[in-house]
């Protein structure tokens, strides 16, 4: 992750419960180049009581009056088939990752990656980030909802159990589906980065459309999580606020460009740029002719391409010294 932004193509529910749409996303997300393709994984009965109602993003993209519970049971997918997705997602040569939702799923994930992807509303579950620690291996940690307090409590809590620093990835989010610009807020990634100086610092974006990835990708951000799916049309809690796969290509290719033009920092021409020098900048040119053993005056100089003769910045040095030999209008001194 180091030295190029780990891109998670965010399917989450939009397979809709329904396995061979969760492979159709699978082949759409390697198809874009995007580092790993991440689902949700829950047991409803472990996550929501029966009576929990949906958050009102989820009433107003499914346009359906049930439970949360209900919803979640309709978009949940068994056990088997996360391992049937593990296995085509080796198969495409893609990363596979799943957010565990309550304890025995994560247990259960725990056989299938490497890497832990913990979602913003569990950043205040201590029980649960205890448990996810447990297993030693790297946490992406979502911070939607969350004050810097509580960000502060689950590094903490992680550290505690077991997980060392630099094993921590903090995502700067916005839970809302889709985000309003005015709403993202990105600047607070850079504080949680300045909050605890070495953390590895991220952003999961729920906006609409691809600027404000890529603006994060230039503000620093190692990570990028991207919800997508194969219709926006469809029915669903999160389709409205995913991107489709062209989209998905558009911003992978987007910030892999970002990466390169954000360079080493170091202010030096680059190879190109040193073959231009000479036909693009100037040289001191004599604007008369000049007698050898003549003071040379300001008045006898001009400033002209090409950029292969004395360098206007030696002007200072030019003006008062004794032309060593003869020099005719136009040439280089």
């Amino acid at each position: 992750m180091k030295n190029k932004t780990f891109i998670i193509a965010e399917a989450g529910v939009n397979h809709n419960g329904d396995i061979s749409l969760a492979k159709k996303l699978i082949d759409v997300a390697a198809d874009a180049g995007v580092d790993a393709v991440k689902f949700q994984t829950w047991k409803t009965e472990l996550l929501v009581t029966e009576d929990a109602p949906m958050a009102a993003y989820q009433v107003e993209n499914t346009q359906r009056k049930e439970s949360q519970f209900e919803m979640l049971k309709r978009l949940e997918l068994s056990y088997d088939d996360f391992g049937h997705l593990k296995a085509y997602c080796d198969e495409k040569e893609i990363i596979f990752m799943s957010t565990p939702d309550e304890e025995q799923s994560a247990t259960f994930l725990d056989g299938l990656q490497d890497v832990f992807k913990i979602g913003s509303g569990e950043l205040t579950n201590t029980p649960f980030l205890r448990h996810i620690a447990s297993f030693g291996k790297p946490v992406i940690l979502s911070t939607g909802m969350g004050y810097l307090s509580e960000v502060e409590h689950a590094i903490s809590t992680l550290e505690s159990a077991g997980l060392s620093f630099r094993q921590i990835t903090v995502l700067h989010a916005t839970t809302d589906y889709p985000t309003a610009p005015e709403d993202v807020n990105l600047r607070a990634m850079l504080t949680i980065r300045d909050a605890f100086p070495g953390i590895v610092v991220g952003y999961s974006d729920h906006t609409l459309g691809i600027e404000i990835p890529i603006a994060a990708v230039s503000m620093g951000a190692k990570v990028i999580e991207k919800h997508f799916t194969l219709d926006n049309k469809m029915e669903g809690p999160d389709h409205k606020a995913s991107l489709e796969p062209r989209e998905l290509s558009e911003m992978v290719n987007a910030i892999r460009n970002i990466e390169k033009a954000l360079g080493s920092g170091w202010k030096v021409p680059t190879q190109t740029e040193k073959a231009n020098r000479d036909v693009v900048r100037k040289s001191i040119v004599a604007s008369k002719n000049i007698i050898a053993g003549q003071v040379i005056s300001e008045e006898m100089l001009e400033i002209k391409r090409p950029g292969n003769g004395i360098s206007p910045t030696r002007w200072d040095e030019v003006v008062g010294s004794v032309a060593k030999r003869d020099y005719l209008v136009g040439e280089l001194i």
